[in-house]
């Protein structure tokens, strides 16, 4: 089933993504599954709004974007967790895995709202291939455990 596009995302509620339920293993393309959504959770995909559910597969460049009852918890292919809470957005920049090595890159900005975020594999490998960008700085990523929290602009 496509994915239904919704012309403002907060108005999406009761609406799921069926088709992107399936427990298949992740394609290719997907760098993150969602593990927990609650309350009203949109993954902005391009030109379409997804409903942010469990199972929900994310891709580089998804904007996850939480309501002001939503939280998710996120978990990308090199074990990073990434739980944003109410009122939160979050870009998935950029991400590469090789899963031998462990290289790769993984680079999120955070327009406003919370981020938590537990380290995986590649920053464990590489503690300079992890970046957060908020509007006002970049964070070089070096431990493991950490949160984020920008205050909305208007």
């Amino acid at each position: 089933m496509a994915a239904r596009q919704f012309s403002n995302p907060f108005v999406a509620l009761g609406v799921l993504a069926v088709g992107l339920l399936s427990a298949a293993p992740l394609m290719a393309n997907d760098i993150a599954q969602i593990k927990v959504a609650n309350g009203t959770v949109i993954i902005e995909r391009g030109t379409q709004r997804i409903m942010g559910v469990s199972g929900v597969r994310l891709q580089q460049s998804d904007v996850v974007r939480t309501g002001i009852d939503g939280s998710v918890g996120i978990t990308f292919v090199d074990n990073t967790v990434m739980s944003a809470g109410p009122s939160s957005v979050v870009a998935l920049d950029r991400f590469a895995f090789n899963s031998t090595t462990h290289e790769g890159r993984l680079e999120t900005s955070v327009r406003s709202g919370t981020l938590s975020v537990v380290s995986g594999k590649i920053a464990k490998q590489s503690p300079d291939a992890m970046t957060v960008k908020t509007p006002a700085t970049i964070l070089g990523v070096r431990g493991t455990e950490f949160l984020v929290q920008v205050a909305e602009t208007k």
